[in-house]
């Protein structure tokens, strides 16, 4: 175990570093990329493969919709476990490769062989062990970095998911093409295998885990290959309101932490900023599980694209996904150095996002031809299943530090349901309607986003809530 791992909670009142992340915390941000490419790699090979898995299993839509959504049932179980009862006492790094190793081994019984229930049975325990993924990957992220300097760093690891797909779905598309689906299942477990070796050597917990002061015993950060923050400035850790926010600015809710005064997570979870970012995360989250189990296949069946094709365009609404996080991490950024509160600068932002992804899906039905579809449906999943940075971000503020780890875990673990569901819910719509199934739940994922912007732009104000807190821990 590193001195990291082990180093004791930092002083009360100790100060936040104003110094710029080093060169550890950029390479242990770049594994936790890796690690989220390889976690959406491991989900997105069932959609790719559909056709041919259920032309081979003689599955019906439902049926497969089924798999898919069996991945989903012990996700958010999991996530939640790991998130309350783990997350906050163990050190990530162990959480980290337990998980990856995990994923690899569920690879291997579909790979060999077996029909439906062994393909379910796979699914089970891939969702059980990649649930905790994201909220633990965001923890161990955010470890390395204080406050204000967390937008980019929490945007690259939810960047990851999108690479993920970016970068597999044309070389997996290859092989179950030319080697069959099964071949895929052994390539994305030899990689998830590959990552779990060198992330043994290379990962480890940061000095921000405890709190948001860094740990200033044991050995010394490498400060040398600094990289530019383009986050924001550090908050302001005194009460009042300053110009130009949306609400008082709150002392650091890592203050009530150390000082022993510490809200329970009933009262976390209650909170009008918990409850909008998790109904609008849901609403994103909705659109991911709609591109895993069935965008390959929309794009093959649905629009006409032949399958070599489809590979390629299924990277479309990710590679929009990709730039509107980065597009986000960057505007919210320059927001808050101009000294506008988290509600605007993550919550309405936020909210504008899944608005735009709502209006471009509802537009599909709409367009003349397969390519105007493909570019309506394109910036609609893209823009619409890109709120996860800021809503991991929004609950880091939110909560305190000894409550981070179980409100993401909580908030991920009810967002992920739309996982569990969509699938189904598609598949149901195309064994009843045929190929205009699949434009239904285009317009039906419309409708969510519409209520997700809704959520996020009247709920979200971390500020106000942090400061409701601190009152209630005063009285």
């Amino acid at each position: 175990m590193t001195a990291t791992e082990t180093a004791p909670r930092p002083p009360s009142g100790a100060a936040p570093t104003t110094k710029h992340p080093n060169r550890r915390a950029w390479t242990v941000t770049g594994l936790l990329v890796v690690f989220m490419m390889v976690n959406f790699a491991d989900k997105s090979v069932l959609g790719l493969a559909a056709d041919e898995i259920r032309a081979d299993l003689g599955l019906t839509a439902t049926e497969f919709g089924l798999a898919n959504s069996a991945f989903f049932l012990l996700f958010s179980v999991s996530g939640a476990l790991v998130g309350l009862l783990l997350a906050d006492r163990v050190a990530t790094r162990r959480l980290l490769l337990a998980m990856a190793v995990l994923w690899s081994l569920a690879q291997i019984p579909p790979a060999i062989g077996g029909g439906l229930a062994v393909l379910i049975g796979s699914r089970l325990v891939l969702g059980a062990a990649e649930g905790p993924a994201f909220p633990v990957a965001q923890q161990a992220a955010l470890s390395w970095f204080p406050d204000h300097r967390r937008n980019l760093p929490g945007a690259l690891v939810t960047l990851g998911v999108t690479l993920g797909v970016i970068t597999a779905a044309p070389g997996l598309t290859w092989v179950i093409q030319e080697h069959g689906w099964r071949a895929a299942l052994w390539v994305v477990g030899a990689v998830g295998a590959l990552w779990s070796v060198v992330w043994l050597l290379a990962g480890g917990d940061g000095p921000f885990r405890s709190g948001d002061a860094p740990d200033t015993s044991g050995t010394a950060p490498d400060t040398s290959g600094t990289a530019p923050d383009t986050s924001g400035t550090a908050p302001s850790t005194t009460s009042g309101t300053a110009p130009g926010t949306d609400s008082p600015l709150p002392t650091s809710p890592a203050s009530a932490d150390e000082a022993g005064a510490v809200p329970g997570y009933r009262r976390v979870l209650a909170t009008r900023t918990w409850a909008g970012v998790t109904l609008a995360y849901f609403s994103s989250y909705w659109i991911v599980g709609l591109m895993v189990a069935w965008l390959p296949s929309y794009l093959r069946n649905g629009l006409g694209y032949p399958a070599d094709t489809a590979g390629t365009l299924v990277v479309s609404p990710w590679a929009v996904g990709a730039v509107v996080l980065l597009g986000q991490a960057v505007l919210t950024g320059r927001l808050m150095r101009r000294g506008v509160g988290s509600r605007t600068a993550r919550g309405r932002v936020g909210g504008a996002l899944l608005l735009i992804g709502a209006v471009s899906l509802f537009c599909v039905p709409l367009a003349d031809t397969a390519t105007a579809k493909t570019v309506m449906l394109a910036l609609g999943l893209g823009t619409g299943g890109s709120y996860a940075t800021i809503a991991a971000t929004t609950v880091a503020e939110l909560a305190p530090p000894r409550r981070r780890g179980g409100a993401l875990g909580t908030m991920n673990a009810l967002v992920t349901t739309a996982g569990l569901i969509a699938p189904v819910v598609v598949g149901r719509f195309i064994d009843t309607q045929g190929n205009a199934g699949y434009e239904s739940a285009v317009l039906l994922s419309g409708a969510l986003l519409t209520l997700g912007a809704l959520a996020s732009l009247t709920l979200v104000d971390p500020a106000r809530d942090a400061a409701l807190f601190r009152t209630s821990l005063r009285k």
